[in-house]
């Protein structure tokens, strides 16, 4: 397993992620994109000591950048990861 600050870089801040967390109890987390959905649910346990029920998670390839110039390249790929947690469980961030 890798080490749990490998697994997981940031948390997503969004409209739509605070619209999951208040009504699914939904977190969601911007991770490795080698990362798998046990390594996501052992870091997010070990990490904020809360019990998980479900991961589901997304990969985003990278979009095209000055694609008419001759600097055009590419944004790195990202995963999303969308983590429930049990009933009554719930993470601050201060």
């Amino acid at each position: 397993m890798k080490d749990i600050f490998q697994v997981i870089d940031t948390i997503q801040l969004s409209e739509k992620a605070t619209l999951l967390t208040e009504t699914n109890n939904e977190y969601v987390f911007k991770v490795n994109r080698h990362a798998n959905k046990l390594e996501i649910r052992q870091a997010v346990e070990k990490l904020f000591g809360k019990k998980v029920v479900a991961v589901r998670t997304a990969n985003y390839s990278g979009k095209k950048k000055r694609e008419r110039r001759a600097d055009f390249g590419r944004t790195k790929a990202w995963k999303k990861a969308f983590v429930r947690l049990a009933e009554g469980e719930s993470i601050e961030f201060v």
